[in-house]
């Protein structure tokens, strides 16, 4: 539940103290002026404690060891003594650092926010040395095998596991809210008959706003689950019918009687039979693939969440702006690339000439490594069992034969070893989507629709987070200062 929201300067942090969760940014020790210090480990990410956990941890094990750090200002031969929590500082006690009264005080410089945390998280887990990834607290191997990707929605939404009564309510409530409205249907029509269906994606899921106006009232505990129930709810099916669009098909509607899985791939594929009936392993992959996206700690699209839901915009308008970051290649695209490249080997004897290319630096291996796991990424590891399942029923894709010897080539040699790139969850997951028919435009709609529940978990989240501000970085301005404007006819 909501307290009252605070006023002061939003720019301003509203508590003191500092967690793992973060470390606003960290200086690496240099043999040249400025401030001297030692830094935490960059891929360390942990959930928040709890209380008693938290004050265990903060208790000096060794002697009179103190959980602060020492700085020592080279310009102007001041100390200053900074605490650390969870192994991190709070980048607003950097602002103390200044070489005279009028200074602004010294910022941390982070391009691309490699080792900055924003928030404390207790939704998403990850150890990327160890290979671990924990949605609250359960492993994506246990969610994967035994749970459904509504659950993980539920899970992931709320906190813990649903009884089975609650796990009826939060069923019933999705299913009977996968219908969007006739006008929608009339907004996607006046997309071009060739548009890419995450374009079309991105802007009718910012459209939902205007048809929900009571989702600005964010403040409202009770509104906002109506919106996260519609947003889980409707975005396969603006997710299908963006697919039809783009072949000339007309739309499929949503069928209750389906599960979440099987009911997308009904309005993906039906055609003139009465009710379409999925492939159960079809269905089950389908679900298992929406699992293993459902979230992924504070990536670029759930920043975009994030930082857009900061200023309070309604749900609507922050998923559609997390939508438009996974539609860049660098991000929702990564398997399409895979894609590409196992088509341009062609064959498995051309595995190990292409692999000296990738050492030699003519290109990148698609697929492998990853900013945060060093070390093979538990989702792949489903994936490539699924893979076997999913071809069973669909036939063997020729690729895969190819992904398998590039993988056993790459995981043998010293080169992607010592540089630990394993295999990640790309690698595989396009493999698995062209067999079961899906084309390489989908993907990353597909991405994007299991990563909705997720969005809005840390959406709601950062909400409910009395630390929390409207997000505004600062800058290194490098640019000219005291121009004076010349008159056009005067500029040479």
């Amino acid at each position: 539940m909501w307290g009252a929201r605070d006023t002061r300067d939003p720019h301003v942090p509203r508590r003191t103290g500092i967690t793992r969760d973060d470390p606003a940014g960290v200086c690496t020790p240099s043999a040249g002026p400025g401030p001297v210090w030692a830094s935490g480990t960059g891929d360390d990410y942990g959930r928040k404690p709890s209380r008693d956990q938290s004050s265990q941890e903060q208790t000096p094990q060794m002697g009179d060891t103190k959980d602060t750090l020492t700085v020592t200002d080279n310009r102007t031969g001041e100390t200053y003594e900074l605490e650390v929590t969870d192994g991190a500082i709070r980048a607003m006690d950097l602002r103390n650092i200044k070489v005279s009264d009028d200074d602004f005080g010294m910022l941390s410089y982070d391009p691309g926010f490699k080792n900055t945390a924003s928030c404390r998280s207790e939704i998403t887990f990850i150890d990327g040395d160890a290979g671990i990834l924990e949605y609250r607290g359960y492993s994506i191997d246990q969610l994967a095998e035994h749970s459904s990707f509504l659950e993980v929605a539920y899970l992931l939404i709320h906190g813990d596991l649903p009884t089975a009564d609650q796990m009826d309510a939060w069923t019933h409530e999705i299913t009977h809210h996968t219908f969007i409205h006739e006008n929608i249907k009339q907004f996607m029509d006046g997309f071009h008959h060739d548009a890419h269906p995450m374009g079309m994606l991105v802007s009718t899921v910012g459209a939902l706003s205007t048809f929900y106006p009571e989702a600005k009232d964010i403040e409202d505990p009770d509104i906002r689950l109506k919106q996260i129930v519609r947003l889980i709810a409707k975005f396969p099916t603006l997710a299908a019918f963006a697919y039809r669009h783009s072949i000339g098909m007309r739309y499929a509607y949503p069928d209750n009687d389906l599960s979440f899985a099987g009911n997308f791939l009904n309005m993906m594929w039906k055609t003139t039979e009465l009710k379409y009936e999925p492939n159960p392993v079809l269905e089950r992959a389908m679900d298992t693939l929406l699992i293993l996206h459902a979230d992924h700690e504070q990536n670029c699209s759930t920043t975009a969440m994030r930082t857009i839901g900061s200023s309070d915009a309604d749900p609507y308008s922050a998923a559609a702006g997390a939508t438009a970051a996974l539609y860049g290649p660098k991000h929702g695209g990564a398997n399409e690339a895979v894609l590409k490249m196992l088509e341009e080997i062609g064959s498995v004897d051309q595995v190990p000439g292409y692999i000296e290319r990738v050492k030699k630096g003519d290109f990148r291996l698609m697929g492998f490594g990853h900013r945060v796991y060093k070390n093979y990424d538990p989702r792949a590891k489903v994936i490539q069992q699924l893979a076997h399942e999913v071809f069973d029923v669909t036939g063997k894709n020729p690729l895969i034969d190819i992904a398998v010897a590039l993988e056993e080539v790459a995981l043998e040699d010293d080169f992607f070893v010592e540089k630990k790139l394993y295999p990640n969850v790309d690698f595989y997951s396009g493999i698995i989507y062209q067999a079961m028919g899906f084309p390489e435009e989908m993907f990353p709609v597909l991405f994007a629709m299991g990563r909705i529940p997720g969005w809005l978990a840390q959406w709601q989240e950062n909400l409910e987070d009395d630390e929390q501000a409207i997000a505004r970085p600062r800058q290194i301005y490098v640019g000219a200062r005291d121009r004076d404007y010349t008159p056009i006819g005067e500029r040479g």
